[in-house]
């Protein structure tokens, strides 16, 4: 009697182990359905996430850059930002009028004015909403102003006074006037921080206003209607390298500093983002970066020559003097040099040195660049 309750214990005791093992097996199916449905999930999540990214950035670029054709918009009296984007797409100046709408919101942009004008697919967002806020109706150009890269702040006031008669002296300590800097900071601050105005930076706007071909509607626009457009054009390159300056974690202006050396040292040869490589090796390494174009922006003066007389002029811009980079920019720089700031070349190169000819050879060891500079510089006085 008692072998036969054993042997109905086992069986019972069997039927659970089975029952049990029956039941682990089917969790794990359906751990692993899960997880599957999971991993499915996060990478849809991921792909639209990422099409989605790739979709809105694409919609915040121009229709067509290279387009010169005019388009001729109206504006209606009590247009809404819906309606001003869906005016937009339909003439081909915007790609999409709901990210436009969802733009405005988050620039929290407003003031926009009812009226005729005349866009370009060409034209960028800021400018289109810049266009729209200041009331630049339906006219012709009558005046264009070139701003080249590398100029300094001192050399754009002679641009602007040649183009429209007025007094460059004048003009300069405007583009300098405090109120008028923190005006402008006021409405452009993304782009102008607080950091402009350092008592080590010389002149606030140096290397902010963007290097391009601005059209004029007026024969004489006032400096502050000039330099607004350049902010909203230094504003819509800017904010195409945001994400970049984040995941760098730098500043606008430590970018645009750094922008302004390669700008100043590059040649239509050389890669810019070699000489950007260099200047960060050397900050790394905690060497002076030692570029003639801040000793000359110290002095004030443009020379063709740096004399070593010139390298002991003790002022916070000479790299010769103090390590890291300058207090601010020494010029403005193009959208080729903002992108080898943020993307610069993975060298171990320390030195470099341009040549009679505009190359420009770099160095790994002082005793390399020197043997370069006896055979390209020296040996060729």
């Amino acid at each position: 009697m008692s072998d036969e309750k054993n042997i109905n214990n086992n069986d019972k005791k069997q039927v659970i182990a089975e029952k049990l093992i029956e039941q682990q097996k089917e969790a794990s199916v359906v751990r692993r359905i899960v997880f599957v449905t999971a991993i499915v999930a996060i990478l849809l999540v991921g792909a639209l996430g990422g099409g989605g990214y790739y979709y809105i950035k694409s919609a915040l670029t121009p229709v067509d850059e290279n387009s010169k054709k005019n388009i001729n918009i109206t504006i209606p009296i009590g247009s809404s930002t819906s309606g001003i984007g869906t005016i937009l797409e339909d003439k081909g100046v915007i790609k999409d009028a709901r990210i436009f709408k969802y733009y405005v919101k988050f620039k929290n942009e407003s003031g926009f004015m009812a009226g005729d004008y005349k866009m370009n697919p060409s034209m960028t967002i800021p400018e289109i909403i810049s266009s729209l806020k200041t009331g630049k109706v339906m006219q012709d150009v009558v005046m264009k102003i070139t701003i080249p890269e590398g100029k300094q702040l001192s050399q754009i006031a002679g641009i602007i006074a040649e183009k429209t008669q007025q007094d460059q002296e004048q003009i300069f300590k405007q583009l300098n006037d405090k109120e008028f800097i923190k005006k402008m900071m006021g409405k452009y601050p993304d782009v102008l921080s607080e950091e402009i105005l350092s008592e080590k930076v010389k002149y606030p706007l140096e290397g902010y206003l963007f290097p391009a071909t601005y059209p004029f509607y007026s024969e004489k626009p006032t400096v502050e209607e000039i330099v607004t457009v350049m902010l909203t054009k230094t504003k819509g390159v800017l904010d195409e390298f945001k994400g970049q300056m984040e995941e760098k974690e730098m500043s606008t202006h430590q970018v645009m500093t750094m922008a302004s050396l390669i700008e100043e040292e590059a040649t239509e040869k050389v890669d810019r983002d070699k000489i950007a490589s260099v200047f960060y090796n050397r900050i790394e390494d905690g060497m002076m970066l030692q570029t003639d174009p801040t000793v000359l922006y110290s002095h004030g003066e443009h020379k063709d020559r740096v004399l070593y007389e010139d390298l002991e002029i003790d002022d916070p811009y000479n790299t010769y003097k103090y390590t890291g980079l300058p207090p601010g920019p020494i010029a403005n720089p193009g959208v080729m040099s903002i992108e080898a700031a943020l993307a610069p070349a993975d060298t171990d190169d320390l030195y470099f040195l341009a040549t009679s000819t505009g190359e420009v050879l770099f160095s790994k060891t002082l005793e390399e660049h020197n043997r370069k500079k006896n055979e390209h510089i020296t040996s060729k006085k």
